[in-house]
C-alpha cells in the first residue's frame, strides 16, 4: 500500500537514530508491526515525539489491525495535518515537537484513503494541496502522487485533466511517453532514481490515460492482466468489439492456467464482456455477464464494514447495476430495471441519465400493464375516445414512493429536466484551433484549466450533442407522462420546448406533434389541435430514424397510420364523420387496427343516436 512511503529517513540524523528508523522501515516492510512500533517508542524516548514518529506508529498501527480502522487513522492525519501548517518551524508544542518542513505524506495518506472509500472528489480536492508543491518533491514523492492523481482523475472521468496532467509529471520525471510505451521499457528505466513499485503502475496508467483519449499508441503485452485488460479496453474503444473480446477470454484462460484467481478480476472481465454483448445488442447475455459480475462482486461488496481499506475500492456493485438496469430495459423488463437502478441511485443521485432511466423503467411498466388490460377488457364494455388517462381513485400510490408508477415517471423527469438544464448552463466547449492561437493553446492545455464535461457519473464525459440528445428525450417523455397523468398543460409545454430543439430527430418531431395535438384536444381547443396533427409533415420523415428506434413504430409506414388516427379522433370530435371515416379507411398498419375498429364503432353509436333523437316525437308541453 502507498502509505508505506510515509517511512521517510532523514540525512541528517544521528547514527542511532539513522539505524533506528532503517530497522523500523525494515520491520514494517517485512509485516512485523510489532517490533516497528516498538523501535518507533525507543527513537521516540530518545529525541522525543516529532510529526514524523508520531505518523509512522499511525500507519504502523493501522497495518497491524489489518488494515480496517481507517476512521481513526484519518482523524490522526487530520489532526497531524492541522498541527503542521498552524505551527511555525521553530514551534514546540506541548505534545509534538514539530520539524522544519511540512512533509506531504499525511494529506497523500487522507487522499489514499478516499481513494478507496469511493470518495473521489474529496481526494483530488486533498491532494490538490500537494501537487501545488510538486516542484519542490523529489523523484519518488512526485511518482508516488502522479499515480494518484491519475488514478482519481480517471476514476471521475475526467480523460483530458488526466492526459494534461500525466504530461506535467512526465515532464518532471524527464520521462518520455514514446520510450515509456515500449515492450522492454518501464518508467524506472527511464528514470534510474525512481523506484521499481511506482514504475509498472506508472506505466500502465500512462497508458491508459493515452487510450481513453483516443492517442495512437501501441499497448505492450507483458502477460499480466491489467496490460491485457488495457488492450482489450483499446480495442473496445476503436469498435473492434470482436477482438476486445477475444482478449478479454485469453485474460481468463491465462489467469486460470496461471493460478491466478480472485473476484475483483472476475468481476471486470464479466462486467466488460457485458458491455461489449450490450453494445452489439446481445441483450440477454449481456444480462447474464451483468449477473454474474454482481455475483463476483458480492464476494467483495457484502462485507465492507469489515474489509481492508484497499479491498472496498474493488467493489462495483454501483456501475454493474445501472448497466444490468440497461440490459433489463432492452430486455421490456421494467421491474428488475427499476429495482437495479434505485442502488447506484443512492451514489449517483446527481446524474440526470440515470434519473431519465428510471423514468423509463416506469413508463413501460405502465405500457406492458395497459396493454395487458386491453387484452383482458371484453368487447360489450364501453370505450371512450382518450382511455389513456390514468384513474387517481383506484389507486393510493404516492409519487415519493420509489415504484414504477407513473407519478414517480414525473419525479424522475422533472430530476432530470432540472439536472439537464443546469449542467448544460456550465458545459465546456473547448475554442477551436482556428480560434485560438498558439500561446492561448498552451495556456489552456494546462491541467488545472483543462475541464471535462462529466457530469453524468459513473458514464464518461458528455457532449453538446449528446446532451441536445438526452433532453429531446426527456421532453418527449415527460410530455407522454403528463399527458397520461391528466396533467395538459405541462404536457403541451414539453411538446413546444421539444419542437424548439435545434437537429431533432424526425421521430422526436413526430411526437412533439402527437402530443402537443392531443394535449391541445384534452384542454378542448380542436382548432389549435388541427395543424399539429395534419399527417403532411409525416412523409418527409426519415425511415431510418424509426428503424432504429426500440419502438412500436418501427417504420414509416406505421407512423403515417399512427398521425393519421389521430387526426380522424379529432375530427371524429369536431363532428366531421365523413372525413374521419375516409382517414380511417386508409389506416390499415396492425399498429392501429384495434384503435380504428373501436373508434368506427363509436362513430357508428354517434350516428345511431342522432338519428334517434330525430326520430323521437316532440313532446306537447
Amino acid at each position: 500500500m502507498e502509505t508505506t512511503e510515509s517511512v521517510e529517513i532523514s540525512g541528517t540524523s544521528e547514527a542511532l537514530d539513522y539505524r533506528l528508523l532503517t530497522k523500523a522501515s525494515d520491520a514494517f516492510d517485512l509485516g512485523n508491526y510489532d517490533e516497528c512500533i516498538g523501535i518507533l517508542q525507543q527513537l521516540e524516548n530518545l529525541k522525543g515525539k516529532d510529526n514524523k514518529t508520531y505518523h509512522n506508529q499511525m500507519v504502523a498501527k493501522f497495518f497491524k489491525g489489518k488494515c480496517r480502522n481507517y476512521m481513526d487513522l484519518l482523524k490522526g492525519l487530520k489532526e497531524l495535518h492541522k498541527n503542521e501548517t498552524t505551527r511555525s518551524p521553530s514551534t514546540k508544542t506541548s505534545n509534538i515537537t514539530t520539524l522544519s518542513p511540512v512533509s506531504p505524506v499525511p494529506l497523500y495518506n487522507m487522499a489514499v484513503i478516499y481513494y478507496h472509500r469511493h470518495m473521489y472528489q474529496t481526494a483530488i480536492d486533498t491532494l490538490q494541496h500537494v501537487v501545488d508543491k510538486i516542484d519542490s518533491y523529489d523523484v519518488n514523492i512526485i511518482g508516488m502522487i502522479g499515480v494518484l492523481m491519475l488514478r482519481l482523475l480517471q476514476a471521475t472521468n475526467q480523460p483530458r485533466k488526466a492526459y494534461c496532467f500525466l504530461e506535467e509529471i512526465l515532464r518532471h520525471l524527464s520521462i518520455n511517453i514514446n520510450t515509456l510505451a515500449a515492450d522492454e521499457c518501464n518508467a524506472q528505466d527511464s528514470s534510474p532514481r525512481l523506484e521499481e513499485k511506482f514504475s509498472k503502475p506508472l506505466k500502465l496508467l500512462s497508458l491508459l490515460t493515452h487510450v481513453v483519449n483516443r492517442k495512437i499508441i501501441q499497448v505492450p503485452e507483458d502477460g499480466s492482466p491489467e496490460f491485457a485488460a488495457l488492450k482489450a479496453h483499446q480495442y473496445y474503444i476503436m469498435k473492434d468489439f470482436q477482438m476486445a473480446a477475444k482478449q478479454l477470454k485469453k485474460i481468463n484462460v491465462d489467469s486460470y492456467m496461471g493460478g491466478i484467481y480472485n473476484h475483483e478480476l472476475n468481476t471486470l472481465i464479466a462486467n466488460n464482456m457485458g458491455v461489449i454483448h450490450l453494445r452489439v445488442r446481445h441483450y440477454a447475455i449481456a444480462a447474464n455477464f451483468f449477473q454474474n459480475a454482481i455475483n463476483f462482486d458480492k464476494h467483495i461488496a457484502s462485507n465492507l464494514r469489515s474489509a481492508e481499506l484497499h479491498d472496498m475500492s474493488s467493489a462495483k456493485s454501483c456501475e454493474i447495476l445501472y448497466n444490468l438496469g440497461i440490459a433489463m430495459l432492452h430486455l421490456r423488463r421494467p421491474k428488475e430495471a427499476f429495482q437495479c437502478f434505485l442502488v447506484p441511485l443512492k451514489t449517483y443521485h446527481s446524474n440526470p441519465r440515470l434519473w431519465f432511466r428510471i423514468a423509463e423503467s416506469c413508463i413501460m411498466e405502465y405500457e406492458m400493464k395497459r396493454s395487458m388490460d386491453d387484452k383482458c377488457r371484453t368487447n360489450t364494455e364501453t370505450r371512450s375516445l382518450f382511455s389513456n388517462r390514468i384513474d387517481y381513485s383506484q389507486s393510493s400510490q404516492s409519487a415519493a414512493v420509489p415504484e414504477p408508477t407513473m407519478p414517480f415517471a414525473a419525479l424522475s423527469l422533472r430530476n432530470a429536466l432540472t439536472l439537464t438544464r443546469f449542467y448544460m448552463s456550465q458545459l465546456y466547449t473547448p475554442p477551436s484551433t482556428d480560434e485560438i492561437n498558439e500561446t492561448t493553446e498552451r495556456q489552456e492545455l494546462s491541467w488545472q484549466k483543462t475541464r471535462d464535461n462529466n457530469f453524468c457519473n459513473p458514464s464518461g464525459p458528455v457532449t453538446k450533442e449528446s446532451f441536445d440528445t438526452m433532453l429531446s428525450s426527456i421532453y418527449a417523455a415527460y410530455s407522454y407522462v403528463s399527458l397520461r397523468l391528466g396533467d395538459y398543460v405541462t404536457a403541451l409545454e414539453m411538446a413546444e420546448e421539444l419542437l424548439k430543439m435545434e437537429n431533432l430527430s424526425d421521430a422526436h418531431k413526430m411526437l412533439a406533434h402527437m402530443y402537443a395535438g392531443e394535449a391541445f384536444i384534452m384542454m378542448d381547443n380542436l382548432t389549435e389541435a388541427r395543424p399539429h396533427l395534419e399527417p403532411t409533415f409525416v412523409s418527409n420523415l426519415n425511415t431510418f430514424d424509426f428503424e432504429t428506434k426500440d419502438w412500436q413504430v418501427k417504420s414509416l409506414d406505421a407512423a403515417q397510420n399512427v398521425v393519421r388516427y389521430n387526426l380522424a379522433v379529432a375530427l371524429t370530435l369536431q363532428g366531421e364523420l365523413e372525413m374521419a371515416r375516409s382517414l380511417l379507411n386508409t389506416c390499415t398498419h396492425p399498429i392501429v387496427s384495434q384503435k380504428v375498429f373501436n373508434l368506427k364503432k363509436t362513430q357508428a353509436a354517434i350516428v345511431a343516436s342522432a338519428l334517434h333523437q330525430q326520430t323521437v316525437p316532440t313532446r306537447i308541453v
